[in-house]
């Protein structure tokens, strides 16, 4: 299991200031510099701590997976403000103006937070430091997806992006970290800490002829520095550097691809929605 002291995941010394993405996302990258390479993004409404700046970034620790970076300080904002809604729709444009043929700010994502003021123009609503949103796109916080499959297959096709968790872009632990927050739990950001971490293992599938094993949808399917979901006991979907995008495959012939260049499957594990969703997980408690 992964250590809590792993540099991931270890809080900056120093006391933090709490900020808040008040862009679409931002990257929160590896070094302080425009062309250092994304770790993850945080989205629009996220809470990070910043614990120092230099030039334009600041380190900062991302609240909802601990994960830890260099974020554009141009991209936050003080104070938090408590959000109100969450975008459910895979993307939607922050307008400038309460008209749809007025400029938009930015795009935000499936899962970006906002805040509503309750100022509503036909179908669009207020958000503070965002504009204005199609309320339709929009939905409480405490409302769930009910299949964490359904969920990322909606991400079908997106392009491969290290680091990404939106549509325009993300990787295999984004895809399944937007998924299943969907339905109302948190995963950690990549794959060992996932496989360390979430749900409980399918016994049998490593050990044993992959066919004897009763697998179900929503599966989580491991392998070293992977992860995909399986949208049937049969067939995997990942965001992957192979097809550079979210791809549907079989599971058989995914399996006997992905071992010949990265070994084979460490494990398959099953979430609980139902348990899951309502407890703080341990690796975010910590």
């Amino acid at each position: 299991m992964p250590e809590f002291n792993d540099p991931r995941l270890a809080r900056p010394e120093g006391a933090g200031t709490a900020f808040q993405v008040s862009a679409g996302a931002t990257a929160i990258r590896e070094i302080p510099a425009p062309d250092g390479r994304a770790v993850t993004f945080a989205l629009h409404g996220e809470v990070v701590d910043v614990f120092r700046e230099e030039g334009e970034f600041g380190l900062v620790q991302c609240r909802r997976d601990r994960y830890t970076g260099w974020a554009l300080m141009e991209a936050l904002s003080a104070p938090v403000m408590a959000p109100t809604h969450k975008v459910s729709a895979l993307r939607t444009y922050a307008f400038s103006e309460p008209d749809i043929k007025s400029a938009p700010h930015f795009m935000l994502s499936l899962g970006a937070r906002v805040v509503a003021t309750g100022r509503k123009e036909g179908a669009l609503i207020e958000c503070v430091r965002a504009g204005w949103v199609p309320q339709g796109h929009l939905a409480p916080l405490d409302q769930f997806e009910p299949d964490p499959a359904g969920v990322a297959l909606r991400f079908l096709e997106a392009p491969y992006l290290w680091g990404g968790r939106e549509s325009l872009g993300l990787d295999c632990t984004g895809l399944t970290q937007q998924a299943f927050e969907a339905c109302g739990v948190l995963l950690p950001r990549d794959s060992d800490m996932q496989l360390a971490w979430a749900g409980t293992e399918v016994s049998g599938f490593v050990q044993v002829c992959p066919e004897s094993v009763s697998l179900c949808r929503g599966d989580l399917v491991f392998w070293r520095d992977h992860v995909g979901i399986l949208t049937a006991p049969d067939t995997l979907l990942h965001a992957n550097a192979y097809h550079m995008k979210v791809a549907q495959e079989p599971l058989a012939e995914a399996i006997e691809r992905i071992e010949k260049s990265t070994g084979p499957v460490l494990s398959v594990r099953r979430i609980d929605l139902a348990a899951d969703r309502a407890k703080i997980p341990d690796w975010l408690s910590a």
